[in-house]
């Protein structure tokens, strides 16, 4: 015991009871006093033992665990991934997570959670095939968060992301904005709702013109759109929507470190709301999108097809409003 890991044997002998008993009362199954479950609760702790939890779900049915695939280093991910975690505990699920890296495909993030035996899969922003999806929907339940896909028996929860860009447009309008850039999001997830927003918004304007620029998801992405963006001379926006908060913040840095003032030369409006746009010295206004809510209904939407394996769920589509966050990076155009 000294130079190996702690077993339930190791427990039971210290406590003075079966190896049966100890395994009951970390099972939580009747059978064992409170008296009983005291005394194996406090040998367990004098020996620093740890449950085999991997090794207890191989001997059950069920596994109840959601795994979860999410892009690394995307900032709203980690915030809904926060919401995930709450949510599946007080469901009494576990989270495993798998995460995509530009080396790391979403397949291959999918694979790893079907071998650790996850019940259902709960995909982040997920850049699978619609095909490949409604596959993985024959052989668990599966529920793409943050994107919108059409794919057979695959569940729906996202923000309506065409919402969010008319609700940014409008506030820049009515502050006077008529020339106004979109920092685009590519094929990420959300975009291209986003760009769909963004057109329905500044359509019709008398005298208005929208410009679209290569944005993307990264600070990294935002600082490239701005060198475009400050290429513009004549005719330049006086207002810059991204694609999300990141984006946001590499155009603000790097507009600035050219001479340009946040708002006073150009309005800047992100998307997510992640926590860095509400530092004070960041103040960005921006589309929130709720983490909470987003995590609580995609626990829900997958859960409740595993609890009620007799009935027949449909493919659900959740979809949230949106709602503006009015900070200190937007104001009235110069003149």
């Amino acid at each position: 015991m000294a130079t190996g890991r702690v077993t339930m044997e190791d427990v039971a002998a210290r406590a003075g009871v079966s190896r049966a008993l100890v395994s009951i009362v970390f099972r939580g199954a009747a059978g064992a006093s409170e008296e009983t479950r005291a005394r194996v609760l406090a040998a367990a702790g004098e020996l620093d033992y740890r449950p085999d939890t991997r090794a207890s779900r191989l001997g059950r049915s069920r596994t109840r665990m959601l795994g979860v695939t999410f892009a690394v280093g995307h900032a709203f991910h980690g915030e809904v991934l926060r919401s995930l975690y709450a949510e599946a505990d007080a469901a009494g699920y576990e989270i495993v997570l798998s995460g995509v890296t530009p080396e790391r495909s979403d397949a291959h993030a999918v694979d790893t959670l079907l071998a650790e035996r996850c019940e259902g899969l709960l995909l982040v922003g997920s850049g699978l095939a619609s095909g490949a999806m409604a596959r993985l929907a024959q052989q668990v339940p599966a529920v793409s968060v943050l994107r919108k896909v059409r794919a057979a028996g695959v569940g729906v929860v996202r923000t309506d992301d065409a919402l969010g860009l008319r609700l940014a447009v409008e506030h820049l309008r009515q502050l006077g904005h008529e020339r106004i850039a979109l920092l685009d999001g590519g094929r990420a997830p959300g975009a291209a709702e986003r760009r769909q927003g963004f057109g329905r918004g500044t359509a019709g304007w008398a005298g208005s013109r929208a410009t679209l620029l290569p944005g993307g998801l990264t600070e990294l992405d935002g600082a490239r759109a701005a060198e475009a963006f400050l290429e513009l001379r004549a005719g330049r926006p006086t207002a810059v929507t991204a694609f999300n908060d990141r984006c946001a913040l590499g155009f603000v840095d790097a507009v600035r470190q050219a001479g340009l003032r946040v708002p006073r030369d150009v309005s800047v409006v992100g998307f997510d709301d992640i926590e860095q746009a509400g530092y004070p010295h960041v103040a960005l206004t921006t589309v929130r999108q709720e983490a909470a809510r987003l995590g609580a209904e995609a626990v829900h939407t997958v859960t409740s097809r595993l609890e009620d394996e007799a009935a027949t769920h449909p493919a659900s589509s959740t979809v949230l409003e949106p709602t503006l966050v009015v900070r200190a990076s937007t104001a009235p155009p110069r003149g």
